[in-house]
């Protein structure tokens, strides 16, 4: 039953019924309705906060799986960071130390990626914005500095391969095998001024005679090109130039036969003709001679092959005996 409100009028001694104006009527039905609506937003926060619709909770579980996530590709990133690093110094190294090329220069490596406006939308995000940054940042760095290295790798198997083209090239062995020498490298004259054989007068010998049978095997001391096959009744009678690049030229003399044509390339340790006497000689013999940039070295820097340090210790005391040349 409804309520009724009453109130003592003093002017004509009576109960008087309250009767509200429709303004007063509206006021209060729209307090009553605020108290309601404010009333009814806290309790759904509330209920959201505490208890989540299962969407929310699909959402809430993705995000905790994410962060996860996160964090294990955040440490495979160091560690890819940490591998990259390892990979640069041992670039540098090879770069130094073994191929004598300039290593990538560290102001370069460590640039960043240009552009103010590359990350700014991830100011749009209040909370996770500048932690985003930071890693586009830092994976844009890696990303750079990978192609850095990745380019910096062709360039030294390029080297490598120039450098293992050079190494075969550059005259490196005996134009006669050890085994295939007079009295085990016993007799030989060297790089000097000589006694000649047939003039008796001392004059510069520009190469190494290797005293070897008639007919043994001449071999090219490395990878080139023969430029000269020529054939004379004095000096160096038939011989054979090859032109192995790098500045490097060789020349064998007093051969009784050769095997190679001018123009034809000729790989290391390769038959080129054999032993002889033609030409101004004495005895059957191998003249080897080395020219670098057009003039002439000492051959004895040039034949390593199979030979201990002892062995080659004494091959440079032979050579360097004041004796008769055999041309």
């Amino acid at each position: 039953m409804r309520r009724e409100k009453f109130i003592y009028n003093r002017h004509t001694l009576q109960y008087e019924k309250v009767r509200l104006s429709n303004k007063e009527i509206f006021l209060r039905i729209f307090g009553l309705a605020s108290a309601v609506l404010v009333s009814g937003v806290l309790f759904t926060m509330l209920i959201w906060k505490f208890f989540p619709s299962p969407q929310e909770q699909v959402l809430l579980d993705e995000i905790d799986h994410m962060k996860g996530d996160f964090k294990s590709l955040y440490a495979d990133y160091q560690q890819m960071g940490k591998a990259l690093t390892n990979i640069h110094e041992r670039d540098i190294r090879v770069h130094r130390l073994v191929l004598e090329m300039d290593p990538i220069d560290d102001a370069v490596w460590e640039g960043g990626v240009g552009g103010h406006e590359r990350y700014a939308k991830n100011k749009n995000y209040r909370n996770s914005g500048e932690l985003m940054t930071q890693i586009h940042q830092k994976v844009d760095k890696l990303k750079r500095q990978m192609v850095l290295q990745s380019e910096s790798l062709d360039d030294i198997e390029k080297m490598a391969k120039n450098k293992e083209a050079m190494f075969a090239s550059i005259p490196s062995i005996k134009p006669v095998r050890s085994d295939k020498l007079n009295r085990g490298v016993t007799l030989l004259s060297g790089f000097g001024y000589r006694l000649h054989p047939i003039h008796k007068v001392v004059k510069m010998h520009a190469g190494i005679d290797f005293a070897s049978p008639r007919g043994t095997s001449i071999q090219a001391a490395g990878d080139g090109v023969v430029v000269s096959v020529d054939r004379k009744k004095s000096g160096y009678g038939l011989h054979v130039v090859i032109r192995h690049g790098y500045g490097y030229e060789t020349l064998y003399g007093h051969m009784s036969s050769a095997s190679v044509r001018v123009g034809q390339k000729v790989k290391k340790g390769q038959p080129i003709g054999k032993v002889g006497s033609s030409g101004t000689s004495t005895a059957p013999h191998c003249h080897y001679e080395v020219h670098y940039r057009g003039r002439p070295v000492n051959p004895i820097d040039f034949v390593l092959d199979g030979l201990t340090p002892a062995e080659y210790q004494n091959l440079v005391k032979l050579a360097e005996q004041d004796n008769q040349s055999f041309d």
